[in-house]
């Protein structure tokens, strides 16, 4: 799996979202991360289709990523189906990684419907996504097939440093939705990521971003804009310090500003959310 990604949340015109996609490919990203719940499979299968018939890569060399929604949560079956569903929509043969977007409803009985797509080949790996780490460690002690990935939120103002640290004992790989913090907390302008990012020539994003990798961490940003996508990309020609990788970490917050999953109120309207 790529270290650094392409995702396309939030990204619901499906013209759009396929222009998009292609142009993230065009520019270089072979991780290509969607959902269920983003509504856009379809739009993301025409574009690397489109990719590959104009000789732009190959289906080895892409890894498509997508999730299974918690209304297909219910049963080993009904996940099963849903993968089917979303490759249908893809218009590909095979996932390179599905995972399981939240933890809810009956995540170890739809776990096992994806274990399954794994075995006939449906996918080539399987994971989790907002597994926090009491969650997750209740998780890998439980399952047959440890999670390859754990994908939730990671940027300096939510480190989650004991997170990290809880997927490595369990040789789980961190990859990170919402890298930029979604451009909250004046990310793109802070003064303290702003002046290391000029000793290198890069930008706060590219500081940011290159932080989490340096950290062992996957990233997926997204960006309508090709220019953003090449820079988002330009991040491995230059090496943080230990000591400009504490002070960015530093900034943390401890919490989410983003969501909040542990909110029994957003708990309660992700089980009603229907894709």
């Amino acid at each position: 799996m790529p270290l650094e990604g392409f995702g396309v949340f939030q990204i619901p015109d499906l013209a759009q979202c396929e222009e998009v996609t292609y142009n993230a490919i065009k520019v270089g990203y072979r991780l290509i991360d969607t959902a269920a719940s983003c509504k856009n499979e379809e739009a993301v299968g025409k574009a690397v289709n489109r990719a590959i018939s104009d000789g732009l890569t190959t289906r080895e060399e892409l890894f498509i990523t997508t999730k299974v929604w918690v209304s297909d949560m219910i049963d080993e079956d009904t996940a099963y189906k849903a993968v089917e569903t979303s490759l249908k929509k893809l218009n590909l043969k095979y996932a390179d990684l599905i995972l399981l977007h939240q933890p809810m409803k009956d995540y170890f009985a739809a776990y096992r419907g994806i274990e399954k797509a794994c075995k006939d080949g449906l996918t080539k790996s399987i994971g989790v996504a907002n597994f926090y780490p009491e969650v997750l460690a209740n998780f890998c002690e439980t399952v047959k097939t440890i999670p390859a990935v754990n994908q939730i939120e990671l940027h300096p103002f939510f480190v989650q440093a004991d997170a990290l640290e809880n997927m490595k004992k369990y040789n789980v790989i961190p990859q990170a939705w919402g890298p930029l913090a979604e451009g909250k907390h004046g990310i793109f302008t802070d003064a303290e990521l702003t002046e290391i990012g000029k000793k290198y020539n890069k930008s706060a994003a590219q500081v940011v971003l290159r932080w989490n990798v340096q950290r062992g961490v996957s990233i997926i940003p997204k960006s309508v804009h090709v220019e953003r996508m090449q820079q988002n990309l330009d991040i491995f020609d230059f090496e943080l310090s230990a000591e400009e990788m504490e002070k960015i970490a530093a900034k943390d917050l401890g919490h989410s500003e983003i969501v909040n999953h542990r909110d029994p109120a957003f708990v309660k309207m992700l089980h009603t959310w229907k894709v």
